[in-house]
């Protein structure tokens, strides 16, 4: 029998290299009498994911003008913090199935809410984030979709969190961060407004604890400070999900035979297809639409 097609491997490392689309036999065991461990195939498909990324290198700089030849040109390094997240985004773009879908969601009745709110006793207008109520929908919509608030372990099994952490993506000086806001659903919107202050400044002094980075149910992506609406947010692994939010606008509508003006946010949800399927995703749309609309306050316990 030939060695190569009696590679030793258990039932169960030759289904996870047949899942990275590894041939068994290519493998170098580093087990006893050569015995193939999931490691091995880990260590494997690395290899192979770094020589392919050196070639395509090399092409592109063969292919390519120095940028020199064109003009005066400066080269400075990434941020530390840049280097760090580069990894991480590589990793999730090239292993993870994205599926992204947009929605505009009725946001006038929380917009209109917001401009009427102010303080009890001297009267002055409180402010308080759009991000807050969003976060607070986002919430109640991973409560009635579980598969939103879970992780795929190594063994392919599906994690189900019973925490609220939520994760919020923080533009800096150093790059953006992505910190987690602690048991949301605990939280009112006033609570969650400070909490976002506190961290946003903990971040950009880069005094935030690396703990802090961890341990999400999902991540929200906010351009609302910026501008722009729709777009692809990355998914920040081990998460499944994330939700991009653009910038509210004005847009008409004909609701009960009148044309009216209403105040839109445009939101993009992106989701491992492996764990949720484009349903899910639409309801969970739907669903934070329906919490940010009409009886929003009633709805989000305001």
């Amino acid at each position: 029998m030939d060695k190569k097609k009696s590679k030793s491997a258990s039932p169960k490392v030759r289904k996870f290299a047949r899942e990275l689309g590894t041939n068994i036999i290519e493998i170098k065991g580093s087990q006893r009498s050569g015995r193939v461990s999931e490691e091995d195939v880990k260590n494997f498909v690395k290899k192979q994911f770094h020589n392919t990324e050196k070639k395509e290198k090399k092409i592109t700089i063969n292919n390519e003008y120095e940028h020199d030849e064109f003009g005066e040109i400066e080269i400075k390094d990434l941020s530390r913090v840049k280097k760090i997240a580069s990894n991480q985004l590589v990793k999730s773009w090239t292993e993870i199935p994205h599926v992204t879908q947009h929605e505009e969601i009725d946001f006038t009745e929380v917009e209109n809410f917001r401009g009427s709110l102010r303080d009890l006793y001297s009267g002055e207008k409180i402010s308080v984030t759009p991000l807050a109520f969003v976060m607070k929908a986002v919430v109640n919509a991973l409560k009635k979709y579980p598969n939103f608030n879970a992780s795929l372990d190594t063994n392919n099994k599906v994690v189900y969190k019973k925490y609220f952490h939520i994760g919020i993506a923080v533009d800096t000086p150093h790059g953006l961060m992505v910190p987690k806001i602690r048991n949301v659903d605990k939280m009112n919107i006033k609570k969650i407004g400070e909490e976002l202050k506190r961290v946003s400044k903990l971040c950009r002094e880069l005094k935030i604890d690396k703990k802090d980075f961890f341990g999400g149910s999902m991540t929200i992506s906010s351009l609302g400070g910026i501008g722009g609406n729709f777009f692809t947010p990355i998914i920040n692994p081990p998460e499944v999900a994330i939700l991009g939010v653009g910038k509210t606008y004005e847009k008409f509508l004909k609701i009960k035979g009148q044309i009216v003006t209403r105040k839109i946010l445009p939101i993009s949800l992106s989701y491992d297809h492996r764990v949720i399927d484009g349903a899910e995703g639409a309801r969970f749309c739907v669903h934070l639409s329906e919490s940010l609309g009409e009886d929003f306050a009633f709805k989000l316990a305001v």
